[in-house]
């Protein structure tokens, strides 16, 4: 029977489990997908560990995946056996089989790598929609904070492509690469403060944050309008401190057809930190809640 990744319990990594699925047959509308690729995201673990209310135990996870198509059901004309595709689900990714509505699919280009494919959408989604949120342009100098995590990454891609100046937070092994997509980087911790002010001399003029309320607070410290620092990292952000907390929706095809599009023409980067086989789940989360790491983090399945 084929396998997906499960947790009846809130908690840690340690609480997932595989467990055997009936073969999910598409219905009217729906497409039926062999996953080869499953994003791993910070969204999955606060489900998990209960952060999230309305969630209901069992339950399976994953949102966003890339495979190959298997079977579909009536009434579909966008889609053929045998094509490649990326898309996303409400949970449930990371197995070996999926079954969603046509309209939450679109074509993997040939060329992207499979990795790149099921990890690209929920963080490009995400850098979107929050930078779309700050309203940026070439006048603007932006802070990203936790700039060479899955979001941070393409969020300073987005940001420089609008014009704005981009100063972004991350370790010192990660300053090589973030300079190579034009932003500047700077040492988080200790003196942090000190080192933005002098990258900036000029001032920022907006914050994208991804880590949480120590970033938060050093935005405002920047003398930063709350009104232009956003948050996907603080659930309570807006009554804290008065910032804006706009992360990913309004998910569609459209939108991820053209991610996957400039990522394989080489004009989104998306680097891959690990890739970890399904049964070593706990392994690949735990890496991921570490804070550690340049890129994103997915499972590779039927590979």
């Amino acid at each position: 029977m084929p396998k997906a990744v499960s947790f009846s319990r809130f908690g840690g990594p340690k609480v997932l489990e595989l467990i055997d699925i009936e073969l999910p047959e598409p219905q009217s509308g729906e497409v039926q997908v062999q996953v080869r690729s499953a994003g791993v995201n910070p969204w999955d673990f606060k489900v998990r560990r209960g952060y999230i209310p309305g969630h209901q135990l069992p339950s399976r996870q994953g949102v966003e995946f890339a495979g190959v198509v298997r079977a579909i059901g009536a009434d579909i004309s966008n889609w053929s056996v045998g094509d490649e595709v990326i898309g996303w689900i409400g949970n449930g990714a990371q197995a070996e089989f999926v079954t969603v509505p046509e309209r939450q699919l679109a074509t993997k280009p040939t060329k992207l790598d499979w990795n790149i494919a099921g990890g690209l959408g929920l963080s490009a989604n995400t850098a979107r929609r929050s930078i779309d949120s700050l309203d940026l342009g070439p006048e603007d100098t932006v802070l990203v904070t936790g700039a060479a995590g899955g979001v941070g990454v393409i969020a300073i891609q987005f940001a420089k492509a609008l014009g704005a100046k981009v100063v972004g937070t991350a370790s010192s092994r990660n300053h090589e690469f973030l300079s190579s997509l034009g932003i500047t980087p700077i040492t988080y911790g200790d003196g942090e403060l000190e080192r933005l002010r002098a990258a900036a001399p000029q001032g920022y003029t907006a914050a994208l944050d991804t880590v949480g309320d120590i970033a938060i607070e050093t935005a405002l410290a920047l003398e930063i309008p709350p009104a232009r620092i956003d948050t996907i990292a603080s659930n309570d952000a807006s009554e804290k401190y008065g910032v804006l907390s706009v992360g990913g929706g309004k998910k569609n095809s459209t939108e991820l057809t053209e991610f996957a599009r400039a990522a394989s023409a080489n004009e989104l980067v998306l680097p891959i930190r690990g890739a970890y086989p399904m049964d070593e789940v706990v392994r690949a989360y735990r890496d991921l809640e570490s804070g550690h790491g340049l890129g994103k983090i997915v499972l590779t399945v039927n590979n």
